[in-house]
């Protein structure tokens, strides 16, 4: 007697993975452009929680993220973007640091004649 094995429940389930596995791939592929993130193999499996050898065996998804990281190329990181705006605006904060810094110099040195002034009409109030 021979039993004839039922693997199409198998097959569906490996079907359906496989399809859930890229769908996960694909939805963090949408993520990082949105968040304009790097996208590289390290980046995708680390946002997709899937193995780089699985972004590599699929070919699809292999040269898709290829491709995108050669658009990528050239482009400034979101990291050099704000180093370099916060470059830039250092000096008008530096700026507006020293403008604060002379008008309080300049109330304080209008309090001190004024408390000076003061300290003198009562010195003479006294007398």
């Amino acid at each position: 007697m021979s039993h004839k094995r039922n693997t199409e429940g198998l097959k569906r389930h490996a079907e359906h993975r496989k399809a859930q596995t890229a769908k996960k791939v694909d939805e963090a592929i949408q993520r990082l452009v949105k968040n304009k993130d790097r996208i590289n193999f390290n980046s995708v499996a680390e946002e997709a929680s899937v193995s780089k050898a699985y972004l590599y065996t699929n070919q699809e998804i292999r040269q898709r993220i290829e491709n995108l990281r050669k658009q990528q190329e050239g482009l400034p990181s979101a990291r050099q973007v704000k180093r370099e705006m916060t470059d830039a605006s250092k000096d008008a904060v530096i700026a507006a640091k020293n403008k604060k810094i002379k008008e309080l110099e300049d109330e304080n040195k209008r309090l001190k004649e004024e408390l000076q002034k003061l300290r003198g009409k009562f010195y003479d109030s006294l007398t």
